[in-house]
């Protein structure tokens, strides 16, 4: 009696544990379905913003390919990189966007993508994915030199160079971004660092007086400049495009120093370990096409990566600076 009584018992486990599989196999069967459907890109919040890229290309994806795009702000590219390593091990996004040239070396040592080159690569700019590094970590998607915008109205002197941004007349007057969590931080310290090489150290000790905040990012700090609280900030050549599309007139200017500049290409890539690796390829490749490509200049305000675009009248008064090697 024990003995049937235990195979009993035992039958009804099973079958109990079959229906248990079997209803946590379709399950896991509708989950995978539906993440096979989405492709999720960490970001920065003026890529994701109401008033930045990703919205409208996300939008023109998903009536492409009938896939969706999640985006999720990680503040900016220093920080998607750090936010992708410590998932490293159980990635949860398919693609990293914004991470710049800047940070190549960090991003190859990450071991957090996966080489991928789009099948479309021939549209883009000679010598964008070059900057990147050469191998197909990030495909280039948009590009500007950095420069320091002036608010020409401000009573201010507009300075000419780098060293006479140390001068007294400067004091609090220049917003900056933090190097360690912002990607236009990071390269005003790289700007810094090809000018005045060994004695980058010393210029910095100068320059701290000059200095009224280290914003955590760029829509922070650039946001505060167009409040007016400082006449001076670290951006890009191709910022004023967006007053003059907006009619706010020509009164911040993108100063053309001495010292040359320093270029930021930024780059989108694929994760590697990433679930849904097919709907991250197409994403990338759909981001530097023309449809994508289109909506980079009035809204990300950088110049686009993919050559045949036709940029908008309000860029035909930015200049190319001379760019350092």
């Amino acid at each position: 009696m024990k003995k049937v009584h235990t195979l009993i018992v035992l039958s009804i486990l099973m079958v109990c544990s079959l229906f248990a599989g079997s209803k946590k196999s379709k399950k896991s069967t509708k989950a995978d379905a539906a993440r096979l459907n989405e492709v999720i890109v960490y970001t920065y919040d003026s890529f994701c913003g109401e008033w930045g890229s990703g919205p409208e290309i996300a939008k023109r994806f998903e009536e492409k390919t009938g896939m969706k795009v999640t985006f999720i702000d990680c503040g900016d590219g220093v920080q998607i990189l750090s936010k992708a390593q410590l998932e490293k091990n159980d990635p949860y996004a398919d693609v990293l966007l914004g991470l710049d040239n800047n940070l190549t070396e960090k991003a190859a040592k990450s071991g957090v993508f996966e080489s991928f080159k789009p099948a479309n690569a021939t549209v883009l700019d000679e010598g964008l994915e070059e900057a990147l590094g050469g191998n197909w970590l990030m495909t280039p998607y948009d590009y500007s030199p950095f420069a320091i915008i002036w608010n020409s109205k401000s009573g201010v002197e507009a300075p000419k160079c780098l060293e006479d941004l140390t001068k007294d007349i400067y004091k609090k007057k220049l917003i900056l971004m933090d190097a360690r969590t912002s990607t236009p931080g990071l390269g005003f310290e790289t700007w810094v660092n090809k000018v005045y090489g060994k004695k980058a150290a010393d210029y910095m000790k100068r320059l701290t007086p000059s200095i009224l905040t280290m914003a955590p990012g760029w829509s922070v700090g650039y946001g505060m400049f167009t409040d007016g609280e400082a006449p001076l900030v670290i951006s890009y050549t191709t910022s004023p495009a967006y007053h003059i599309e907006y009619g706010e007139g020509d009164q911040f200017k993108a100063l053309t120093f001495t010292d040359g500049h320093v270029m930021q290409v930024e780059g989108a890539g694929l994760v590697k370990g990433a679930k849904n690796p097919e709907g991250a390829k197409k994403f990338i490749e759909f981001l530097i096409s023309e449809d994508a490509q289109n909506v980079i200049p009035t809204t990300q305000w950088m110049y686009p990566s993919n050559k045949n675009v036709k940029l908008p009248a309000c860029y035909d008064t930015i200049e190319m600076p001379e760019i350092l090697k």
